[in-house]
């Protein structure tokens, strides 16, 4: 069969065999998968309507079309299997629990979830005796942390994991990663209010991930609590109370007077020992999942980390997505030291090369070397695949409204910690002002603002937002200098209530047509000086000098946009004619009116954004 020709090119058939291709591969990585040379890829592209160098990282829809053109089955490996693969390729084995006959036990792990203002972080400070709402801004949980406490149930000590998650809506790919980390989720309503959007979207993420629930009915302690009517409420999402038949565990508490909160940890006990069989190898290299992570200025990247299954100790080479290191220290929530974490535990660990995403699972490997080659593959991928995602596609169609100035705000954004970061930027891209504008974040990060964000920022005309964290006295001087844009949010609304309106500036004004106007022609009069005079008589509004007018003859328009160029009352220049009186007025140079024409007059007013 002779190879199929695009544009006059070349190309190797296929035999309609599968390659797979990983996010934001390049067209050299296509051909050398195929032994094709890349520069005829490129020229196919370019005949198809897709300009892309050899090496550009390409989106997933274009390899799938030029492998359609060519008879191959182009498969982009999801990140997953991607992982995998890596994995693989060093010999590890990500999620194997081992042999059964080593499985113990392990404490479950919870989430707490629900509307903002319900009570979800007063019932934490209770359950682990520490208040930290006091160092919240804006009374929302900016952080996200792990706490272990002890409980007892029927004589025998057991102690509970609870993630905290942040309550407001902005954070729901952090509240939604939870839940999948999670094994229990405990929906916080509050009595005197009822069911929320957010406590609908917390249900939603906990019976996505398919874990059990627990309902805790808090503030029954304030006037106009009705636990009832959460209930009935509640059977609407598939929750029913155990007392009305189901199989949900209600527990009516007060956070605030510490009423009923040894029911909810027995509840959350007795439904992980109905509902699952909670056990993992303890025998084993650690593996688990980040839950957050930091820059702290005396310890460098710190990361709370979640364990899953074995134990990991002080002095393990350890990967956490695309950063290394080895553990150098790990301390427990109290901020005391410990040698090592058994399943379900969660510690923060130093001795990380750079700060892991929130989310980014963990393993630990034989050797440092082993650690910094995953990490580094990795990061490659992940830049690539970013890459292929930003890069717009060019067709020669609309090549022309490409090179046009186009109206995009260009952000990076540096936070405190890598789950807040990772949270704003998903809150900011969901902002939706239209297709007139377009939001970039070019780079976010965990740390203070430093030199090189400025210097990007100035290369590509781009706003800096600095989340809990402030720019190092050189990038100050350096941001002053060149005219860089730094704004500083502590509260996570009034950040994406300011970009929301700064896109919104950016869009071009709307205009809307408003009738000022109507004026019937009594009288033509034709003038060396001024052309064709139409004597009037105004019917409704008013007529004024300097509108727009157009002219109607049997309610048909004869001509459009015309200026009303002079506009008189007798002898005398005025400057609007209302309802009732006669006038004299030109349209501009257009002489074609006739007695009974109407003269509609209209203006053009900017139609304010919703």
């Amino acid at each position: 069969m002779q190879a199929p020709s695009v544009g006059g090119v070349r190309l190797p058939k296929g035999s309609g065999e599968t390659i797979r291709l990983p996010r934001g591969a390049s067209l050299t990585d296509f051909a050398e998968k195929i032994n094709a040379n890349p520069a005829s890829l490129v020229q196919v592209l370019f005949h198809l309507g897709e300009m892309v160098t050899a090496t550009a990282s390409v989106a997933d829809e274009v390899l799938e079309l030029l492998g359609n053109e060519m008879n191959y089955n182009v498969q982009v490996v999801s990140p997953e299997e991607e992982d995998r693969e890596l994995l693989d390729s060093f010999d590890i084995s990500f999620g194997d629990d081992g042999d059964e006959e080593d499985w113990v036990v392990r404490p479950p792990v919870v989430t707490i979830m629900g509307h903002v203002d319900h009570g979800k972080t007063r019932l934490l400070d209770t359950i682990r005796k520490a208040n930290v709402r006091e160092g919240e801004a804006g009374g929302i949980t900016q952080h996200i942390g792990a706490y272990q406490v002890q409980t007892e149930l029927e004589g025998i000590e057991r102690p509970i994991t609870f993630i905290d998650t942040p309550g407001h809506e902005a954070f729901t790919a952090m509240r939604a990663r939870g839940a999948k980390s999670t094994d229990i989720a405990v929906i916080v309503v509050a009595a005197d209010d009822g069911v929320m959007p957010q406590t609908v979207e917390a249900i939603n993420h906990a019976q996505a991930a398919d874990v059990p629930i627990v309902v805790a009915v808090n503030k029954i302690d304030v006037e106009g609590a009705n636990p009832a009517k959460i209930r009935q409420q509640l059977t609407e999402y598939n929750l029913v109370a155990e007392e009305y038949g189901g199989d949900t565990m209600f527990v009516d508490i007060s956070a605030k007077q510490g009423t009923n909160i040894d029911q909810l940890l027995e509840a959350i006990l007795l439904t992980a020992d109905a509902a699952l069989d909670l056990r993992a190898n303890p025998n084993m290299e650690a593996q688990g999942v980040t839950i957050e992570g930091h820059l702290d200025r005396g310890r460098g990247p710190v990361a709370t980390v979640l364990v899953q299954r074995g134990t990991l100790r002080v002095g393990d080479s350890l990967v956490a997505g695309d950063a290394s290191g080895r553990v150098r220290r790990m301390v427990d929530e109290h901020g005391d030291d410990i040698t090592e974490a058994l399943p379900s535990r969660p510690v923060q660990v130093i001795g990380l090369t750079s700060v892991p995403g929130a989310g980014d699972t963990f393993l630990v490997v034989d050797e440092d070397r082993v650690a910094r080659q995953i990490a580094d593959r990795r990061r490659a991928r992940e830049r690539n695949a970013e890459l292929a995602s930003r890069r717009k596609r060019v067709s020669l169609e609309d090549l022309d409204a490409a090179l046009k100035e186009t109206n995009t705000l260009n952000l990076i954004i540096k936070g405190d910690n890598s789950g807040t970061v990772e949270a704003l930027e998903d809150a900011l891209m969901k902002l939706d002002v239209g297709d007139d504008v377009d939001l970039r974040v070019i780079h976010r990060g965990v740390g203070g603002i430093t030199e090189g964000d400025i210097n990007l920022a100035i290369a590509d005309n781009v706003i800096v937002m600095g989340f809990n964290v402030r720019a190092e006295g050189k990038a100050t001087e350096l941001a002053n200098r060149e005219g860089v844009e730094i704004r500083y949010y502590t509260v996570i609304y009034q950040a994406i209530e300011e970009i929301e309106q700064a896109l919104k500036g950016m869009l071009k004004p709307e205009y809307e047509e408003v009738e000022l106007g109507r004026a019937e022609v009594r009288d033509v009069f034709k003038s060396s000086k001024f052309g064709t005079i139409a004597g009037c008589l105004v019917m409704s509004g008013e007529i004024r000098r300097n509108a727009r007018g157009r002219l109607l003859r049997d309610s048909v328009v004869i001509a459009d946009n015309l200026p009303i160029s002079s506009l008189r009352r007798f002898k005398d220049d005025v400057v609007e004619v209302r309802e009732g009186f006669e006038c004299g007025l030109t349209l501009g140079s257009y002489s074609d009116i006739k007695v009974d024409d109407v003269i509609e007059t209209f203006e053009m007013r900017e139609k304010p954004r919703a």
